[in-house]
């Protein structure tokens, strides 16, 4: 038991402040740590505390982040599902990845169930067939509950129905091209060429918009406009482009390797001619926002400016 205590001032040489300290009079030395202290301000000590707390609060501020949080807008390819049967899928990418092999290059996809009304989808098969044709599917639009619960349990992000879907990827309708005078000199091998089979020119007015898909499987493909970023464009022959090139350019999807790109402004998501691609990051920094031709030469995809 401690006896009575006792207080005892005691200065501070580095501050103009004392510190009054109550010790038992009788008791071990020990039991003064549970003693109470009392702080007297008499000056600057309040001000220290104060200008401690701020370097304290401050070094805190300055620790290392690990990671920040940012909005963003990503283009990504939309699989729009008309079916839920895993082996019709297979069977129609099959026929896909013939006709645009640069395009199943590991691209991330979000797949639609909007038009589906299965409420138990095969949504692990399905996307078991996706990936075996290096389509990754990355989330899952629409659907019931047992969908989203699904999506969830894969590992897959889920998105509510979208109210306003725009047009279909396989649905843009082509513009037909108009007539070209031709040099009499011509007339006599163009009669000759019509007499097999007829592969006409596709010409697209406006902008190709992210999520679309312009393709002309049987010749040239000429769009009047841009191509934004997410947005596709195909054809079995050359692709020609008056304006900005934001999206994924295929030319010579059937394996035309005299085919080629022309755009007024590169920026190209993906280029492609007969299977030979090259990706945003491949391409030569110098050539981005050129006038610019892309052909295919030894096997290598090659880029010149025009102009």
């Amino acid at each position: 038991m401690l006896g009575a205590y006792q207080a005892v001032a005691v200065p501070c040489a580095t501050a103009s402040y004392v510190i009054q300290v109550a010790f038992p009079i009788e008791g071990r030395l020990e039991d003064a740590v549970n003693s109470t202290c009392i702080i007297k301000s008499v000056g600057g000590l309040r001000h220290s505390l104060r200008n401690r707390s701020q370097v304290m609060s401050l070094s805190t501020d300055r620790a290392p982040q690990a990671f920040t949080f940012k909005g963003g807008m990503l283009p990504m390819t939309v699989m729009e599902l008309v079916s839920g049967d895993p082996e019709q899928i297979r069977a129609q990418l099959a026929s896909k990845l013939s006709q645009s092999p640069a395009f199943f290059q590991h691209t991330p996809v979000v797949l639609s169930v909007e038009k589906l009304d299965e409420p138990h989808l095969a949504l692990e098969r399905i996307c078991a067939v996706c990936r075996g044709h290096k389509l990754l599917p990355v989330a899952v639009r629409g659907g019931g509950d047992p969908v989203r619960q699904s999506a969830w349990a894969l590992g897959l992000g889920w998105f509510p129905p979208q109210e306003n879907r725009g047009r279909s990827l396989e649905s843009v309708p082509p513009v037909a091209a108009e007539p070209v005078a031709e040099p009499a000199e011509t007339v006599a091998d163009s009669a000759a060429e019509k007499a097999g089979p007829a592969h006409a020119s596709k010409v697209y007015r406006g902008t190709v918009r992210s999520g679309q898909q312009v393709s002309a499987p049987e010749g040239d493909l000429v769009i009047i406009g841009a191509v934004n970023a997410g947005a596709e464009i195909l054809a079995a022959g050359s692709v020609h482009i008056y304006g900005a090139l934001r999206g994924r350019a295929l030319a010579g999807i059937h394996g035309d390797r005299n085919a080629s790109i022309y755009c007024k402004e590169l920026h190209a998501e993906l280029l492609s001619v007969a299977g030979t691609y090259k990706r945003l990051d491949d391409i030569d920094n110098r050539l981005l926002g050129a006038n610019v031709e892309v052909v295919l030469e030894h096997d290598q995809l090659c880029i010149a400016r025009l102009g």
